[in-house]
């Protein structure tokens, strides 16, 4: 091999590497992250903007507006999710814009299941209606994925850091609360604030 040769390929390894360093980059730039302060301990989640960009944008803007501040999970299912971002402590529910696009087949297609520490968003019985709630996944739960006969339910992100902590969640006493007849966490559990990573 000659030197112009060698020179060539160092080039292009150069190139490539810089090339996979900006992918990296963006792909790190692309996944923005949400802390999630509550009574109970911090916990953060990324966000799959790649895969629910809608989904994630409606999310973010809730966070950029401090929705979820002051707000408590107010379904809470050992061995199947929590669930969060709809009232305050004194079962008010809180204005929301209108719903968000579903995306969960657009989701699932690129790789996101309804998995333990996954975070997904909740709805009615119409697919067409989440706006600010959204749920934790404490276990797999692939019936909740979009399937041939449903839309399932929209996955768009996954706890990475503070799952010690939606497990010390789901595991709390429930009962009736407001105005649900079971599930409610006894002692309120309070999302004090909700903030984007820098």
């Amino acid at each position: 091999m000659n030197f112009k040769t060698l020179c060539s390929l160092s080039r292009a390894a150069v190139v490539a590497t810089a090339l996979f360093a900006s992918a990296q980059l963006a792909l790190a730039q692309a996944a923005p992250k949400v802390k999630f302060a509550t009574s109970a301990g911090d916990f953060v989640v990324e966000l799959s903007p790649d895969k629910a960009p809608r989904t994630v944008e409606n999310f973010l803007q809730y966070v950029k507006d401090r929705h979820y501040d002051g707000t408590v999970f107010h379904r809470v299912i050992d061995n199947f999710m929590i669930q969060g971002g709809g009232f305050d402590a004194r079962f008010q529910q809180k204005p929301t814009r209108a719903p968000v696009l579903h995306e969960g087949r657009q989701a699932y297609e690129k790789g996101l299941r309804n998995a333990t520490g996954t975070l997904a968003m909740a709805r009615t019985n119409d697919p067409q209606s989440a706006t600010a709630q959204f749920f934790i996944n404490v276990k797999d739960n692939a019936f909740l994925d979009p399937g041939t006969q449903g839309f399932g339910y929209t996955v768009f992100g996954k706890v990475v850091s503070g799952m010690d902590v939606v497990n010390r969640i789901k595991t709390v006493p429930t009962g009736p609360g407001g105005p649900f007849g079971s599930d409610v966490p006894q002692t309120p559990i309070l999302i004090n604030s909700a903030t984007l990573v820098k």
